[in-house]
């Protein structure tokens, strides 16, 4: 085999793997932790349940590789955002709290991180690393907040603090946007910032 088509087939396959990690994420959205297993994963991925098994061993494998890809990439893009010179700390949250609101999946998201957190069924280990990988997250965060108070733009107090508020609020609002359910009163993420300005210096 040709090395063009050992690499078609190792990005074939990845796309698959995450189209099953989707397809997890929006079955344990509807159905639950406890209620969602391999068979329902499969019909929502229009797959085999063998097929499915060639990717993840079990249940709780693809769990815990929903829950590690999500918390991955939300840290990746909290700590290049921390990081960005060109904006100031207020434009820095306005972008997460838009981009977070916006993501059509994040509900579903949501959802599962906080299952997970506190569904006692779940494996010790994987509330575990669902708990570590949130409060790493909390740090890039926290470091806007400080950044924000040193240019006098966003409140004096913990940055830690803030940055818990900061996010269980956006992820609170987000559950209010699951399909069907929506509650009509519009989420702006420009009032979500305002809520840590430093009203004395705007």
């Amino acid at each position: 085999m040709s090395p063009r088509n050992v690499e078609r087939d190792r990005q074939a396959r990845e796309a698959r793997r995450e189209h099953i990690l989707d397809c997890a994420l929006q079955v344990i959205a509807k159905q639950g932790l406890d209620a969602a297993n391999i068979k329902s994963i499969a019909k929502e991925a229009k797959a085999s349940v063998g097929n499915v098994y060639n990717y993840f061993e079990s249940k709780d494998a693809i769990f815990s590789a929903v829950l590690e890809r999500g918390q991955v990439n939300y840290g990746r893009m909290i700590s290049e955002m921390a990081a960005n010179s060109e904006l100031n700390a207020r434009e820095k949250l306005l972008a997460i709290a838009d981009g977070w609101i916006k993501t059509p999946t994040n509900w579903a998201f949501t959802i599962m991180l906080q299952s997970i957190r506190t569904n006692e069924t779940v494996s010790p280990k994987l509330r575990e690393d669902a708990t570590r990988r949130f409060t790493v997250n909390l740090q890039p965060m926290a470091e806007i907040m400080r950044q924000g108070q040193r240019d006098g733009l966003l409140l004096e107090g913990d940055p830690e603090q803030h940055a818990f508020y900061f996010v269980s609020l956006i992820q609170g609002l987000t559950l209010q946007l699951a399909p069907g359910y929506e509650i009509p009163v519009a989420i702006r993420a420009a009032q979500l910032v305002r809520l840590f300005e430093n009203k004395s210096e705007s």
